[in-house]
This record gives C-alpha cells, structure tokens and sequence, in this order.
C-alpha cells in the first residue's frame, strides 16, 4: 500500500524560520545557518506565501512572533531535534568524544552558551552537542549523555547534582532605567511596562515580588506576557519595559552592564525550584561526562 505524500512547504523555508523564531532575529538565524540575512527573509517570505499567513509582527527594533508563529515553533524546534536524533543514529557509533546535553532552550542561551567557551578551553578534545528542548528525555536510556532541568528535584533512576536555585529580581536596559524622571525605586514601576514570563506565573510573578516589596499601587498584570523567558530577556534588552528574571539567568547581560537592576539587589524574591544536573549512575565516570559534571558544578559555584 502506498502513503500518500505529506504536504511540506520547502525545507529551507522551515529551517529559516525555526532559527529566527528562536533567536528572533534574522541576522542571528543568518549566523546560525552561514547565510546572509536577506536570505533568511526571502526564505521565510517563501514560507509566508505557502502558508498565506505572516509569522512575525516586524517591529522597527525587534521581531514578534504572530499568532500563527507562536503556535508552530515550539513544535517545529522539536520536529528538528527528532531529526537530528534521528540523523545521529544513523551515524556509526565511533564518536565516543562527542557528548550532548540537553537542556531548556531558555536554560542554554541564557547561562550554558555564554561560558561553553571555558568549557573547551578546558576540554579540548571533548565535542559538545546541545539539545535544546523542553520535552522530557531519559538519560538513563540514551536520551542524551546528560541533562540540565528546573524543577523540584526528586529525579528517580538518575545521578543528580543540584546546581542552583534562583531569586526573581528586576531587570531592564540602561535607558529604560534612566528614561523620563528615572526608575529609582518599586513605586516608580507605575510608569514603566512589565514584562512577563508565562510558566513562572506560579512561583516568580510580578505580583509576589510586589507584594513582597510592600507595593500596592503597581498593577501587577499589565504588560505583555512571553512563554518564554529568553524572549522577555530580549524584550528588556530592547528597552521595552522590566522583565522579572531568575538572577542566574540575567547575570551574562548583568556583568556586560547591557541589564541593570534598576533597584537594590536585597529587592529580589526567592525562587521554590532550582537546576539540577541529571546523568546515568553507570556512566558517570566516563571521562566526558565526568568533565562535564565537573566543569558544570565548578560554574555554578560562582558568585553572582
């Protein structure tokens, strides 16, 4: 019996698009791939064509993700995941240097990506692969080598580390902070735009952090919310209001002096999650993995 053939728009298209949804932004996808930037907008205008449908909102300084965009691109980043695991598994297995670690999209571009460069000054002979996803892999199985996950620990059948927890705390450029008659204290919030991250509502909203800062006249739900926390990083990096950030993953734009706290640190709220490092107990002494682990645990002892 013969399947019929599933309608695919060009698979260039769907690449550029993917990419550019994740960083948004066009030249950073046009890096990612070695093509030029007009090229990744012809190929997502092709995309557009196909579907009759746009997938960003152009913005003078950004790019938004429509509707239609936002639906898709979560699954279209892990449709690419499975195939790279699929095209990996086709490979022969004499690679024995090369070890993948999969953590949250938010988690890698945020805090691993910016010191990996350490990690291979260090390990020059080990490949690292990062596989960022948000869906639950076992490690334990092959998965991947290891993992990095936020959550409550408890992690059953694997080796764990704790990493770190976090405190929700205020970020924004240094213009926002210093735009009109200045951000210098919580109440000045009322004149600002917050900037939420959806899955954190729980345990790191805008409205616990006010509260526990003894602020009653901040509406504590304006502003636009991202399922992301990365996207709401690019938002206050763009000057587009105060994203409330788990510290840890602001500290690179903090030290670069591109975020600032516009407040005092004490002004920050603890988070009940933390990051664990997750690796197979019958593998934790391989050399990779063990560089690994080792060179992990060293960053996350760091101050702030």
């Amino acid at each position: 019996m013969y399947m019929t053939r599933r309608p695919l728009p060009p698979l260039r298209s769907l690449q550029a698009f993917e990419a550019a949804a994740r960083h948004l932004s066009f030249a950073k996808a046009a890096k990612e791939l070695n093509v030029t930037p007009g090229a990744i907008s012809h190929q997502i205008k092709t995309l557009e064509d196909w579907l009759g449908a746009p997938l960003f909102h152009r913005l003078t300084r950004a790019l938004r993700l429509t509707e239609a965009g936002e639906a898709s691109a979560q699954t279209l980043t892990e449709g690419f995941d499975l195939l790279s695991k699929a095209a990996l598994q086709m490979k022969p297995r004499w690679d024995d240097d090369l070890l993948t670690v999969s953590v949250s999209p938010g988690f890698g571009s945020l805090w691993l990506v910016p010191r990996l460069d350490r990690f291979r000054q260090q390990y020059p002979d080990i490949e690292i692969r990062i596989d960022g996803t948000d869906r639950l892999i076992d490690v334990a199985s092959g998965d991947a080598d290891v993992a990095i996950r936020y959550g409550p620990g408890g992690y059953s059948d694997v080796h764990i580390d704790r990493l770190f927890a976090m405190r929700a705390t205020p970020v924004c450029s240094p213009e926002t902070r210093d735009r009109g008659s200045g951000l210098k204290s919580p109440q000045d919030l009322a004149s600002h735009t917050l900037l939420h991250v959806d899955w954190k509502e729980t345990e790191g909203s805008w409205r616990t952090w006010l509260l526990a800062a003894g602020v009653h006249d901040v509406d504590p739900f304006m502003g636009p919310r991202f399922t992301k926390e990365e996207m709401a990083v690019r938002a206050a990096l763009d000057g587009e209001g105060v994203a409330l950030i788990g510290d840890r993953m602001a500290a690179n734009h903090l030290a670069s002096g591109r975020l600032v706290r516009p407040f005092n640190k004490d002004l920050s709220t603890p988070l009940v999650f933390a990051y664990f490092f997750l690796a197979p107990k019958d593998r934790l002494d391989q050399p990779k993995i063990n560089a690994f682990r080792t060179w992990v645990l060293g960053e996350a002892s760091l101050e702030l």
